[in-house]
């Protein structure tokens, strides 16, 4: 594959096209990512910041940065990975339209696309969940939203609601089931609005997409190393980070299978990821926040489900699809996870009790 860079961009941090060998690397949908090496075998991450999804580039790395600079004064020894400035000091490189950042690269340590393995859950909910904790007593109002409304629940429900008042007929004939059991679970809603001011219930510092591949391990022994893609580091609460575990570590097939009978709940990975997540957290979770452990997985699963059946109704304009219909597949695979969550609360409640 060709790789269309301009060599501006790699001499803003001191390389020419001739000095480095590039190599595009990564799963992810949002930033393009290489893997950036010198003639003196050191390796860089070079990445190119999505500015259709991130529209404030400059939220992202003023917020890096304070959590950078109070790690480094609160805990020196935390490997929390940050941009290498250019030349000129600034944290970001403007080229045109886009903006480009330099990383360091950790040796020795992978980024997994999918889990193979429960301890592969466990050390990530712990690397997540140690970065919270140690940003506990951060002030979190110096950080701002990079996604606004991000994982807003309410806000996504009226997405959908609008989405379903402006919908082509044939669309809501084909989606009618998913359409009612969205409307069903709104009481998930409500439940979250009733407490999402209360002084329990605090705002942290969430990571906010805390998918496998966003967490580095050890090749070998899959020991957590560190957490990286901080482009979503901002205020939220705990259910943010611990939910999207569980939407993406509990069933072995993502969201783009279609045959439904797969999508099933994997006891030991869910016992793994509470382990891994409370052992770092549970000091500083509060009763409230406890009491919220498994409501975080329903939270976050049944938004994800809204948004796809969103996205859907309104003709498929957000996420990329390979058929007309996947986003609708999509909303029906989440709605069964949901479902498989309710179905097994009572197990699932029972090792959250135990780990606590």
């Amino acid at each position: 594959m060709e790789l269309n860079i301009n060599e501006e961009i790699l001499l803003a941090y001191g390389f020419t096209l001739k000095t480095v060998k590039l190599q595009q690397i990564g799963s992810g949908h949002i930033n393009r990512t290489y893997l950036l090496s010198t003639q003196h075998h050191k390796k860089f991450v070079l990445q190119q910041i999505n500015t259709s999804v991130f529209k404030d580039p400059h939220a992202i790395a003023n917020n890096v940065k304070a959590v950078a600079d109070y790690l480094k004064i609160h805990h020196p020894n935390y490997l929390f990975p940050t941009p290498i400035s250019t030349l000129t000091g600034k944290l970001m490189f403007h080229f045109e339209d886009d903006y480009w950042r330099l990383l360091p690269f950790v040796d020795d340590t992978t980024a997994y696309d999918t889990l193979s393995n429960p301890k592969q859950a466990y050390e990530a909910a712990k690397q997540f969940g140690k970065l919270s904790k140690l940003l506990n007593k951060f002030d979190t109002s110096l950080l701002k939203p990079t996604i606004p409304g991000f994982h807003d629940l309410a806000w996504r429900y009226e997405q959908f609601t609008f989405a379903l008042s402006k919908a082509d007929k044939h669309l809501k004939a084909d989606a009618k089931q998913q359409i009612e059991t969205a409307l069903h679970h709104h009481y998930i809603v409500d439940y979250y609005k009733s407490f999402e001011h209360s002084k329990s219930f605090p705002n942290r510092v969430m990571h906010h997409d805390t998918k496998i591949s966003n967490v580095l391990l050890n090749t070998v022994n899959f020991d957590g190393v560190c957490v990286i893609d901080l482009d979503t580091l901002m205020p939220g609460k705990f259910i943010s980070d611990l939910g999207d575990m569980m939407r993406t570590y509990l069933c072995a097939f993502s969201e783009n299978e279609t045959d439904l009978n797969k999508i099933n709940i994997r006891l030991e990975y869910f016992e793994a990821t509470i382990k891994g997540y409370l052992s770092e957290m549970a000091s500083i979770l509060t009763d409230t926040e406890k009491e919220l452990i498994l409501f975080s997985g329903k939270y976050i699963i049944y938004m994800q489900a809204l948004r796809f059946l969103t996205d859907y109704l309104n003709g498929n304009v957000y996420y990329p699809i390979a058929y007309p219909e996947q986003n609708l597949d999509r909303a029906k695979n989440q709605f069964k996870l949901l479902n498989e969550l309710f179905e097994n609360e009572k197990i699932l409640q029972d090792i959250i009790e135990e780990c606590l």
